[in-house]
């Protein structure tokens, strides 16, 4: 099988679904440069990452590798999780769905997605250590053979899980301030997606509590938080830097000033999330006027009389 002749047919699954290569990266929960290199030839792709593929495109697996229907319809992944076809049967072979059944449709997203989605809501109810699998292909109404199709292993399954809470956390709050043109306003805005008031707030948080205690112990894991966490506080550095530039903020150190309200927003959110409901002055209200009292203090500029 020739690896360039797989990323031209990954390449025109990309094309038909219409969106753009860091967007499908999004849909099939991989980091987009490791898509652009297998896509370039320079990686070679999972068995699991051309099963999300398949499943995202609506194409059967046999497609992309170019199977034969004399191999059975077979997909091997070999070491290192590399692929290749007509192989004989292990282990860690992935069956392309047979070609006399009708796939059962797939949900809104697709099934990684649902997947990856289930899973981390089961993280944010137990803890990521008291999910199992079985738990999440029931939670998905699939089998764990289908979640492992997608998802060979735990470790793949929480990267995944990561780069999802990631890449949500990023949009949301790209579209929260989009047109917002006044640096003391978005930074309020930014301040405000973090507090935990919704469920849904308290949901993502109490993921990534848990994740953070994953990092101190996962390679994988410790290295996507350092990069979020890049990301995260040159977005707040950016937004500040254009305020002093606006003369919304004093003049202080950019970076460190991002570095001190993101952190100050962590360990308030930690004890929002530890803290007994209604507990006074333990709540989102008060982490959020503690952090606006925060920005007023150590950067919005006095107003000139």
């Amino acid at each position: 099988m020739q690896q360039d002749e797989v990323a031209a047919r990954v390449r025109q699954v990309i094309d038909a679904t219409g969106v753009s290569a860091r967007e499908f990266a999004r849909r099939i929960v991989i980091d987009p440069s490791k898509l652009s290199r297998s896509l370039n030839g320079t990686r070679r792709f999972t068995a699991a990452e051309l099963a999300r593929i398949a499943d995202i495109g609506g194409v059967d697996v046999g497609r992309l590798i170019g199977a034969t229907a004399g191999a059975a319809g077979e997909v091997t992944a070999g070491a290192a999780g590399e692929v290749t076809a007509g192989a004989a049967t292990t282990p860690s072979t992935v069956r392309s769905p047979s070609p006399s059944r009708s796939p059962s449709p797939s949900p809104e997203g697709g099934r990684p997605l649902q997947i990856v989605r289930e899973t981390v809501r089961l993280i944010a109810e137990r803890g990521f250590h008291a999910v199992r699998v079985a738990d999440i292909a029931a939670a998905c109404h699939t089998s764990t053979a289908a979640i492992h199709y997608h998802f060979p292993g735990r470790d793949e399954l929480l990267e995944a899980a990561v780069r999802w809470c990631m890449d949500e956390d990023t949009r949301r709050r790209a579209e929260a301030t989009a047109g917002t043109r006044h640096a003391g306003d978005e930074l309020r805005l930014l301040i405000e997606l973090q507090t935990p008031r919704t469920e849904q707030q308290r949901r993502q948080w109490c993921v990534w509590l848990d994740l953070w205690a994953e990092a101190a112990r996962s390679t994988t894991v410790g290295r996507l938080h350092v990069e979020y966490y890049r990301q995260w506080r040159g977005t707040v550095a950016d937004v500040i830097r254009r305020g002093v530039e606006q003369g919304v903020f004093r003049p202080v150190d950019a970076d460190g000033a991002a570095l001190a309200l993101t952190a100050l927003i962590d360990g308030l959110a930690s004890q929002v999330l530890a803290a007994e409901p209604g507990l006074p002055g333990t709540g989102a209200p008060a982490m959020h006027d503690a952090l606006i009292a925060h920005v007023d203090a150590c950067l919005t500029a006095p107003v000139s009389g």
